[in-house]
């Protein structure tokens, strides 16, 4: 016999038929497994409704006196079905902000309730949970802004109908998510960035800190490792330039969240702008709002608090006693020190008859501007390169500079002083770059002590006697690194002080009694020039005054390296370094490194130089 399964109702008649044959409710309750007051509840039912009255019931209670209301409802869905961006907080939010009538105000939940029983809301399950992200905030505004770049924002040719797009340069406050910077732009460079930048820093005051990404209008951090536009502003306003690791963007999420809100409440539904002046002026409205009149979730959860409320610049008290420092070529933006607004149009070419740089003001003197040692520790200032070495990447170089010395300091201490190559027109154009007007010489030299028989402000070499003939000096010399004319083998020489006076001029004016004059070397016969072929000086080879010597009347040789076309000479005997060697001096004899080697390789004088003058 086959088994056959009753359902909840046909137990439940079985249960009631038992009671009505005269069985006792206890008993039946027991068979049944369940109570005796259900039993009958049956019963009362079956004698009431029938069979009907022994199906399930609902068990929600006919009265529930703290449910929302209906007005509650309509309002709810009417704010949803007006705004369909905003959700259960975002309405709650606004409700509290303007308070309906009579209405109280219900909890997120209720809010989040009423919209999905009305299917203006899908449940979906989040992905990652809120309390994995590890969040972060600064305790004060202007301590730390976060700036990026985001597209969208799409131009229509009235005549073509063609679309293009636009970039917008964008910027937070970290602690109160104040919007400081919402420009638009026709292309996201390093200048345009700079320059909305420059407008913010002259608005709102100076941040303690800027955080990026590793975008190339911030930062080469993955190119040369220079310092780009971006940076040299920060690091002459004193700003921490902080960087995100590479594809990190939950490091900048506040401006990101930025960015989600400006797409879903302004660009996602707005037909293209006509122009950037039409785009700027509704980014400007969005930001408006957002910053004064939109609550923000994230500042508190259930009151409404707005960016404005959090936010305060640096006063203008703070801002006039340490002015923002801006490159003469951003001057578009007008700054707390000068006001003043220049064309952006300005190109920073060079008046010929002042030597100025429109939109610079160069007072003529020398200048003093900071460079970033790039990997290769080779630098380039006006077309001539500055070694300093791998070894110094990434530290600042304070240039020193005038029409006659170029002076490197790193860290205050002096490590290179060159001849300069630049004119005036070139001191105009650094001006123009970002160099400051300086003051006078960080170096003391004999211009500057007023030390010496002359005033020409060049250094000199001192001269002592030798065993060995030659010009040398004893440790390092005071000297001026450059380029001699006479002798274009060698690329910095050492001059001296004063040029030698031609037979039958004047004689010098004596030094003063507490600054002697070095004593002048013994003089020796003039050694005769060397010939390959025969043991007597050949007439015809050139002789010239060593002005490297002391003015003693002698003269040298020339150099056979002068001579190099003569073909007696092209057999000529060749040192070590493969240079053609003067015969006429001994073969152990060895130049003072500071008159033929470069600027680099003084730091070991030649031991001849060691000794006493």
């Amino acid at each position: 016999m086959a088994l056959v399964v009753l359902s909840k109702v046909e137990q439940r008649l079985d249960a009631v038929r038992a009671v009505l044959a005269g069985a006792s409710v206890t008993e039946v309750a027991a068979a049944v497994g369940v109570s005796r007051v259900s039993v009958h509840a049956w019963l009362r039912r079956y004698l009431l409704e029938g069979v009907a009255g022994l199906a399930d019931r609902s068990h929600r209670p006919s009265l529930c006196p703290h449910q929302a209301s209906d007005a509650v409802a309509v309002l709810v869905t009417e704010m949803r079905r007006k705004h369909p961006r905003w959700g259960a907080k975002r309405i709650r939010m606004e409700m509290l902000k303007k308070p309906p009538g009579d209405v109280q105000i219900p909890s997120t939940a209720t809010v989040n309730r009423i919209l999905i029983r009305h299917g203006l809301v899908v449940q979906r399950k989040r992905k990652r949970p809120r309390a994995s992200y590890r969040r972060w905030e600064r305790p004060a505004p202007m301590q730390l802004w976060q700036i990026d770049i985001v597209g969208g924002v799409w131009l229509v040719d009235t005549v073509t109908g063609v679309l293009r797009e636009v970039k917008v340069v964008t910027g937070v406050d970290d602690h109160s998510r104040f919007c400081v910077i919402a420009a638009v732009v026709e292309r996201a460079t390093g200048r345009a960035v700079c320059l909305a930048l420059a407008g913010a820093l002259a608005r709102f005051g100076v941040p303690e800190e800027i955080l990026t990404d590793n975008g190339k209008q911030f930062t080469d951090r993955f190119g040369q490792r220079g310092e780009v536009l971006f940076d040299k502003i920060c690091r002459h306003n004193a700003i921490t330039h902080r960087l995100t690791q590479p594809a990190s963007p939950t490091t900048t999420g506040k401006i990101e969240r930025f960015h989600l809100t400006l797409r879903r409440e302004l660009l996602d539904d707005h037909e293209p702008f006509e122009s950037l002046a039409a785009a700027q002026a509704a980014v400007d409205g969005f930001v408006a709002e957002y910053n004064a009149d939109r609550p923000h979730q994230a500042l508190d959860p259930l009151l409404p608090v707005s960016p404005a409320d959090r936010f305060s610049p640096i006063p203008t008290s703070a801002r006039d006693v340490l002015p923002v420092w801006l490159p003469p070529t951003l001057a578009a933006a007008p700054t707390p020190a000068s006001g003043r607004e220049t064309s952006a149009d300005d190109d920073g070419t060079v008046d010929p008859d002042t030597g100025s740089t429109a939109g610079a003001l160069w007072a003529g003197g020398p200048v003093e501007f900071d460079k970033i040692v790039p990997p290769s520790g080779n630098m380039q200032i006006a077309h001539r390169q500055f070694w300093l070495g791998p070894v110094r990447s990434g530290q600042v170089v304070r240039f020193w500079a005038d029409c006659d010395l170029i002076h490197l300091f790193i860290g205050g201490a002096r490590v290179k002083t060159v001849r300069s190559h630049l004119s005036v027109t070139d001191l105009a154009r650094l001006v123009a770059d970002g160099a400051i007007n300086a003051g006078p010489s960080p170096v003391a030299t004999d211009r500057t002590r007023g030390r010496g028989r002359g005033r020409t402000g060049r250094l000199q070499t001192r001269h002592r006697r030798s065993r060995r003939p030659g010009p040398c000096c004893r440790g390092h010399p005071r000297r001026t690194p450059g380029r001699d004319p006479d002798r274009s083998r060698h690329a910095d020489v050492l001059r001296p002080r004063h040029p030698r006076a031609a037979p039958g001029a004047a004689e010098p004016a004596q030094p003063r009694q507490d600054h002697p004059a070095p004593r002048e070397p013994a003089s020796r016969p003039a050694s005769p020039p060397f010939d390959r072929t025969r043991s007597r000086p050949t007439p015809g080879l050139q002789h010239r005054s060593d002005h490297h010597l002391p003015s003693t009347g002698r003269t040298r040789p020339i150099s056979p390296a002068s001579n190099r076309h003569d073909p007696r000479l092209r057999n000529h005997p060749r040192d070590r370094a493969g240079r053609r060697r003067d015969p006429s001096r001994p073969k152990d004899y060895h130049p003072c490194p500071c008159v033929t080697s470069r600027p680099t390789d003084h730091d070991r004088p030649h031991p001849s130089c060691l000794g006493p003058m």
